[in-house]
């Protein structure tokens, strides 16, 4: 699993001001770390639509905002993110929970749903995507920032397990 702390760290050294989102169990460490950091604000909604509207409102207002939710909020997203950060051409990077990742049947199929549209939808959106599992995929954070600088769009980070 990959370490809350040095995902917090890594948010740091990219100048985030803003958290947007829905803690859930695999975030709920990460969301502890930011809310004790200093110079990140964290902003906390009622549905995942909404952390890209305020994400993006952030973005227009000069700051530097990050989204995190889990892949169900994602999908209930759909017309946000399309009306929001792809329309307005937010840089943003989506930090997304994979909820039911390691959950397969003796088969190796996922057993929770959402796990088999993540990808799939990410693909169809044209959204850029790595996985997060470990420390050792740490640069993939840095490298999400960069892609989404250069096009102007969001891109995603994968949070496959709990951060703890």
């Amino acid at each position: 699993m990959a370490s809350a702390q040095n995902i917090v760290d890594e948010l740091k050294k990219q100048g985030i001001t803003h958290a947007v989102g829905v803690p859930d169990n695999g975030s709920a460490r990460i969301y502890e770390i930011l809310r004790a950091a200093s110079g990140i604000e964290v902003i906390t909604v009622t549905r995942e639509g909404e952390a890209f509207a305020i994400a993006s409102g952030l973005y227009v207002g000069g700051k530097k905002p990050v989204i995190i939710i889990q892949n169900t909020g994602l999908l209930e997203s759909g017309d946000a993110i399309r009306g929001t950060v792809v329309n307005m051409q937010i840089p943003v990077v989506v930090f997304i929970g994979y909820r039911g990742y390691h959950n397969r049947d003796a088969n190796g199929h996922w057993i929770d749903s959402v796990a088999t549209f993540l990808e799939p939808t990410l693909k169809a959106w044209d959204l850029p995507y790595e996985m997060l599992e470990t420390d050792d995929d740490m640069p993939c954070i840095s490298r999400a920032f960069e892609k989404a600088a250069a096009t102007s769009l969001p891109a995603a980070v994968l949070l496959v397990g709990h951060a703890i």
